[in-house]
């Protein structure tokens, strides 16, 4: 969620507003996740949580916030017109953090996914002017798509935090223990285990892709760059043989440029055929 992650790569195509929108919500998602993450125990955390709950408040109400995050993103979302209820999701997928280490099963883990990762893609999508029903069915299952690539990518970044997001019991079907993962060597297992996950987050990219409306293609292509640059994470992942415990795996800057550019064009195209056909 940070300004220089691959997402950056998807908001220069936006008009200069929206990208500044873009920003500051980045910005005070990125505050409310660092301020629980970086917490120095579980009792300064649920403060936090307490704090960044109180401030959502404050900026889609009368007082004026107490953070700089906070008072640059007021006026924002009165801009816009943004709905609170993405923001308060947000914050409790990240308190969901201070009691979940572990998730039992996909259903559970989705939850999670749906509040730190779906809500900020509704968050997009209305600073995008995509507001109908099909445009939040696809910015909600790219984020469950994304949140899932990230799942996959951080196996060994979380089991050092002491956090294993894979459902439990499917790490049991394929016959996983915790010992296996801690380890750090790609087993067939494993292997299977890990292709399971991205297979899963596959099929909610092509969810995504079978909801976006035509009609608002334009307007999310930011969004469709960003997925486009996840799903080649994915195929990375997938073509090193889910070895995500060497070092942690990224897209190179030229290959997400490249994803980028690949996109926009293609939108380019689709407008110009749509021009050319309406004026026939």
């Amino acid at each position: 969620m940070a300004r220089d992650t691959s997402f950056s790569y998807s908001f220069l195509v936006l008009p200069a507003a929206q990208r500044d929108a873009i920003g500051l919500v980045w910005d005070f998602c990125r505050a409310v996740d660092d301020a629980v993450d970086e917490a120095t125990d579980e009792k300064v955390a649920a403060v936090q949580v307490v704090k960044w709950r109180d401030e959502v408040g404050r900026v889609f109400g009368a007082t004026e916030p107490a953070t700089p995050q906070g008072r640059r993103l007021k006026p924002v979302a009165a801009a816009f017109a943004l709905s609170r209820l993405p923001f308060d999701d947000l914050v409790d997928g990240v308190e969901m953090d201070l009691h979940h280490s572990r998730y039992q099963t996909f259903d559970e883990l989705a939850g999670y996914c749906r509040r730190v990762a779906s809500t900020v893609g509704l968050m997009c999508v209305e600073i995008f002017g995509a507001r109908d029903a099909r445009s939040r069915d696809y910015a909600f299952n790219l984020g469950l798509a994304l949140q899932l690539t990230n799942i996959i990518r951080d196996v060994a970044v979380d089991l050092k935090n002491g956090r294993i997001y894979l459902p439990q019991d499917e790490l049991a079907q394929f016959g996983v223990t915790e010992a296996d993962l801690l380890a750090g060597k790609v087993t067939p297992e494993i292997r299977r285990l890990l292709a399971h996950q991205c297979q899963r987050a596959r099929c909610f990219y092509a969810a995504a892709a079978q909801a976006m409306p035509k009609a608002a293609g334009r307007r999310l292509v930011a969004a469709q760059i960003m997925g486009g640059i996840y799903f080649e994470l994915l195929r990375r992942i997938e073509r090193r043989q889910f070895d995500v415990f060497s070092d942690v795996l990224r897209v190179p800057k030229a290959a997400r440029a490249r994803v980028a550019l690949s996109i926009w064009a293609r939108g380019q195209m689709s407008a110009l055929a749509d021009h050319l056909l309406s004026r026939s």
